[in-house]
């Protein structure tokens, strides 16, 4: 009931009506894995870099619906940052306006639920772009793979220590490392833990 009545608020506040699609009903078995790369992690300073998306559809990764852009930053990329996010100045080229890529991104995903690791952070980001033009934070619905996973572990081993981090939960899962700090490659492990966590969850049921 609660979260009907939030939903509707943040509804209320939309400033642009076209954008009202966000608020619709997905497909079942449809959902969005997405990442973003950003100059650091303060969503109230830091700014986007780049987003990957990938399109989940009945418990297939749909490789051929992937979204990915860079983002134009409003000033200079910080050295230090560059180790981290890997994107150089001469990979922002071709970059585009900070605008430009939410409407792209807001169209891709849709109303379709959306998935992540540590998703909170990205969806943060993304409304430091959206919330001020649209005036509504994202509507969907948000399922956080380190909380699968951390709820998977605790059934087998309830008192154990469980790592989250993510380049041991793909270990653990025998998922494939196509490397991190790619938006696009990070979506794409992060379906594979999602799906793999699924099956397992049904497994147990």
């Amino acid at each position: 009931m609660f979260a009907r009545w939030r939903r509707n608020r943040n509804r209320k506040k939309l400033r642009d009506e076209q954008f009202d699609f966000l608020f619709g009903e997905s497909e079942a078995g449809e959902y969005v894995v997405f990442d973003t790369e950003t100059t650091g992690l303060d969503p109230k300073k830091d700014e986007i870099l780049s987003i990957g998306a990938v399109l989940i559809r009945g418990n297939r990764i749909v490789t051929s619906e992937t979204f990915e852009c860079f983002v134009r930053p409003s000033g200079r990329i910080d050295a230090k940052s560059i180790t981290i996010h890997r994107i150089r100045p001469c990979d922002l080229q071709s970059a585009i306006d900070p605008h430009e890529a939410m409407e792209a991104f807001l169209r891709f995903i849709g109303p379709r639920p959306l998935v992540g690791y540590y998703l909170e952070f990205d969806v943060a980001m993304i409304e430091r772009y959206v919330k001020p033009w649209l005036g509504i934070k994202l509507p969907n619905r948000q399922i956080e793979v380190s909380g699968l996973y951390f709820d998977y572990k605790t059934e087998l081993i309830p008192q154990g220590n469980i790592d989250l981090r993510f380049d041991k939960i793909i270990k653990d899962l025998n998922i494939p490392n196509m490397g991190q700090h790619n938006a696009v490659n990070d979506a794409i492990m992060t379906a594979m833990v999602f799906l793999k966590l699924q099956t397992k969850s049904r497994r147990t049921q």
